[in-house]
This record gives C-alpha cells, structure tokens and sequence, in this order.
C-alpha cells in the first residue's frame, strides 16, 4: 500500500528501500530518534527484531547477511546507542560481512547545540565502514539508502552507515509543530531573522520530499577472475602432485546458492582441501575435508591454493610453507593477497568464482592425488583417535572433549552451529563438524566475544526450520544472555550450551604457566540455566557424563516445541589446547 501525501515521512521512505532490497527483518533496540522507521517498516511486512543490546542487532544483521547474501540491517538510536554498536561493526568490517548500520541523531537544526544524545557520529563511525553518509533532507534518503546497499556489497564486502537526524524522519507536519515551539516571539530585527532562517532551513529539509522512491535495485555482480589467469592456475594444477587447497570465508560470499555451486566445483577439482570460518561445513563430511594437520600439509605441498584465505596469524603470517613452494591466491582484496606474503600468482577476484571457473578449466582429476590424499586422510584418522583417547581422560566434572563428541552424535543435520567464546568453542571445532555449506557460524579474525546471541538470533530467522545450536564458553555467555528474553518474546527455540568451567580457561592456562598468577581469569560455577528460566527459557545443568546425552535430546524436545533452552555443562579443565595462545 502507497503511503498518502500527508502520511509520507522519512520513515516511510527507508522502509520502502528496505523492503525494495529483500531485507525481511530489521534489528534493533528502540529509540525516539528511530521510532519512524520500525512502525513504517512494520507496516511494510518487515519484521522487527527488538534486542535487549545493540550490539546483538549489529551482530544479528550480520549473521543475516553472511547466510543470505542479502545485506542485513540494524537500525540504532543516537548516541550511545550508536556507540554501543562499535564493536558488532568492526566485526563486521573485519569479517568483510555487509552490513547496513542505519542510525538515529539530533535534528538537524540543533546539531552542535547541545541536544540531546548528540555528538560527532560521522567521525566516530568512519574508521569502521567502507562508506558513511549524514542525510540531512528527507529528498536524499532514497539516494543514500540505494548507494549504501550497493556500497556494502561491492568489491570487498563491509559495513555502511547511514545517519539519519530525528527531523527528517517524522511527519512534516509533527517537525514544524516542535519548531514552532521553538520559535521567539519577540519582534526585534533578531528575531525576525532568526525565526526566518529556522523557517527556511525546515522548508528546506521538506523540498522535494516524495519526489524520489524507492526502486527495485540494480543486482550488485561479484568481481570475476581473468581467463587468462584462471588458465595458468589450471596449468600449474595439473602439474602438482601434493596440492592443498585452504578455502575461508570470503569465498563463501554470495547467495546460498553460490555455496552449494562452490562445493560441487571443489569436489570436481578433486583437491584436499582445509576450510577456515564461514567456509567449515562446505563439503559437509566429504574424505576430501582434511579437518587435522594443516600446518604439515602446507609444509609438505608442492602447490598451495589460498580461496579467500588472508597470510594473517592465522596462516603464520605466510610463513606455512617454504618460499619456494608456489602458492595461488584468489581473494577480492589485492592488499590482504599480498600480505605478509607475494603470491605466485594473484587473481584478484571473488574466490568461490575463481575456484568454480578452475573447475571448469582444469582436467577431470583422475586420481593422480590418490597417494597424497591417503596420507593426509591417514594423518586426520591418527588425530580423530588421539582426540577420542583425551576424551575418556578423567577430570572434574565432565570432560569438554565428550561434550563435544556427545555434542557431535545429536546434532541435527539441518542445523546452524554458532561459536561464542574461547577455550570450550576452539575445543569443539576440532570435534563437533558442521552438516551442510553456510551452518558455522563464527566472529571471525576479530576473535570477538558476545557474537553469541546475535548470531543465533539472526540464523533462526533465516533457517526456521534448522536447528539453532549456540557454543558458549562460561565467559562469553554473559555478554548476550539477556538475549533469552528475545529468543522468548520472538518465539525463537535457539539451543544454548555452555561449557562451563568457572574460568577465562584460555587465557588462565597461559597465564598461570608463564607469570604464576590466574588473577583476572577466575569465575565461578554460576547456574546460568537459572538465568535462562527467569527471562521465560527452560534450563538444564548437566554434572555428569552419564547425563550428556539424555539431557542434550531432552532440549533438543525442547526446542522443537518451540521453546529456547540453555543447557549448562559443568565441564573439568584439561590440556587439550596448551599453548594456543595467539599474537
């Protein structure tokens, strides 16, 4: 339904982008400053998520988005509920996840005046998007909404932000109704100006305001790699006899679709490959996923493929391999393809494109790998045993290990895996395997605590059907507990389980053994399934091994009549992860 001339306003206008754009759920926490925008929104059949911190709506859009392929979007109030969201943005910008941040301010008139919640938010939002833009007339919304959208998801995906001042978000007729009461009514030369100057800048704010709606947007197309390079690529493949392939989660850019394409075109390829952040779930339990022994197998390969895959600490900062060993990178960003290490050959392209168009281009494998996958798979199975044999380790409480390989028998196979925390989660990527492409997800390279709640909020909405499973650590749990109370008012039966061992465990373990002090990384067993039943969930503690599985099934019931559940696992300490600290 078209709005009427008279009850057009701002608001109206960026839900009409909004629903323009594909986005089905806006992310927020209310403000006065935003209010606008959620009713018309609303009014436009987008569903409005209310969070009980921004950053969860930050992190929730970007969820959406990463899982999608459409932009996710987080409307915030101004202020500190703009600053609140600092850290979801960086996330983002880091994890190359577009977002579009729209957020509330002062009115235009009064900004620098001393209004209420007003403050520099272009300069304090800059550093952490691709682009920033403050509307400051109702006639420049639709423009600037269209151009953030596109600007999110060109070349190298990342967040936007787009400032919209309270003025040009309400009815023309309630903007002039709070100016006039601002107005003097005295009759000096002074005043007469001033009230002229105020009339004029809020005619100006108005000019034009429904001339520009909302349209159906141009499609944004991923930056594809040359031929030419994709030949060379083939060649140098077919000449390797230990190749390795590491794909990460730029390569996982793109519709669901994409991913299910990128999948069919690795398993053509025929290549061991690793996978790292987004892309862990892609080839489901495929032999050709080598999930152990990375490191040697990059130092051992005579050709190493990187698919949207930075030279970061993550990769030792590109000193995995030898120098002499040739390595082809396929990334969007030409300075992260030559960080730490120059590449033998760059494509600076979207990687899933660069590794479907090598598919097509390189001969049918015909086994001539064989011998090297044996080894690799041979190498997997040898850690998948050590693994198992850690796990039957006595400890106090329950071993994380069996957690996770209890975790590992029930999950479901239509089912998003979210991890939040440290020890407990990095302890579960090496045990519990995501089922299908596009069913982990994780922070990223920011190594971000509190993406949790967020995470999980956004999944559920755009996997109803799936199994919303969230790893916590007992440290990162607290930063988005209070998001039971969302999961219940938005009947979202998410799975909590927290791994808890009354301890900051990765960082006490390093601690303790180099400066002889756990100060700052002692917790406590606190029964947070409690916390969960007070905000409307259901609760389970689980003490011992005997009761993993029951318990897990019980909330996985749970869950499927439509109720959140958070399971707390009193977890004993091990070595398992021993000097894993990162720099």
């Amino acid at each position: 339904m078209t709005p009427r001339a008279e009850t057009l306003h701002g608001g109206v206008l960026v839900a009409e982008v909004l629903r323009r754009q594909g986005v089905p759920s806006l992310f927020t926490l209310c403000g006065g400053h935003i209010s606008p925008i959620l009713v018309a929104a609303k009014a436009l059949g987008i569903r409005i998520v209310d969070t009980r911190h921004e950053a969860t709506a930050v992190f929730a859009a970007d969820a959406a988005a990463r899982l999608t392929g459409v932009p996710g979007v987080a409307a915030v109030t101004a202020g500190p509920g703009l600053t609140n969201t600092i850290t979801a943005v960086k996330n983002a910008q880091l994890a190359q996840s577009p977002v579009v941040l729209l957020g509330g301010a002062a009115p235009t008139l009064l900004k620098g005046r001393g209004a209420l919640q007003d403050i520099d938010q272009m300069a304090l939002m800059r550093p952490h998007v691709k682009w920033a833009k403050a509307v400051r007339a109702v006639r420049e919304i639709v423009p600037a909404l269209t151009r953030a959208f596109a600007i999110a998801q060109s070349g190298v995906p990342g967040p936007v932000f787009v400032e919209l001042p309270i003025d040009i978000l309400y009815p023309e007729a309630v903007v002039r109704e709070w100016t006039a009461a601002s107005l003097s009514r005295g009759r000096s030369l002074a005043s007469r100006v001033t009230n002229g100057y105020v009339n004029w800048h809020v005619n100006n704010v108005f000019a034009r305001a429904g001339e520009q709606r909302a349209e159906e947007p141009t499609p944004v197309s991923a930056p594809r790699p040359p031929m030419g390079q994709v030949r060379a690529a083939a060649e140098m493949l077919a000449a390797a006899r230990r190749p390795v392939l590491v794909v990460g989660s730029q390569a996982l850019l793109g519709a669901p679709a994409d991913a299910a394409a990128l999948r069919d075109a690795i398993l053509r390829l025929g290549i061991p490959t690793y996978l790292s952040g987004m892309g862990r779930g892609l080839l489901g339990r495929h032999p050709l996923h080598m999930r152990h022994g990375r490191g040697q197998a990059l130092k051992e390969a005579d050709l190493i493929i990187l698919a949207g895959v930075p030279n970061d600490f993550r990769l030792k900062y590109g000193a995995y391999a030898p120098r002499r060993t040739p390595v082809i990178a396929a990334n969007r960003s030409r300075a992260e393809m030559r960080q730490n290490r120059r590449p033998t050959l760059g494509v600076a392209a979207d990687a899933g494109l660069f590794l479907r168009a090598l598919a097509a281009a390189a001969p049918v494998s015909s086994g001539q790998w064989a011998a090297w996958q044996e080894t690799l798979s041979q190498r997997n199975a040898a850690r998948d045993a050590d693994i198992a044999a850690q796990a039957s380790a006595p400890t106090d409480y329950v071993n994380p290990i069996q957690v996770c390989r209890a975790l590992e028998a029930v999950i479901d196979e239509e089912s998003v895996i979210v991890g939040d925390g440290g020890d407990f989660v990095a302890t579960a990527s090496y045990i519990v395997r995501p089922r299908a492409p596009l069913s982990w997800l994780d922070p990223g390279v920011f190594g971000t605590l509190g993406v949790g709640g967020g995470f999980a909020l956004g999944a559920k909405l755009c996997r109803p059907q799936a199994e919303v499973w969230v790893l916590y650590g007992d440290g990162s749990v607290a930063y988005s507990l209070a998001e039971f109370d969302t999961f219940c008012r938005h009947n979202l039966p998410i799975i909590a389980i927290i791994g808890n061992d009354a301890a900051w465990s990765q960082i006490a373990r390093d601690q303790v053994d180099l400066l002889g002090d756990s100060v700052g990384t002692d917790l406590v067993h606190t029964a947070y399934h409690e916390a969960a039943q007070g905000y409307g969930g259901a609760g389970i503690l689980i003490e011992r091994e005997e009761d993993l599985l029951p318990c897990l099934r019980e909330a996985q019931a749970i869950a499927r009549q439509g109720r959140p559940v958070l399971v707390n696992i009193l977890i004993g300490r091990t070595d398992f992860r021993k000097g894993s600290i990162s720099m």
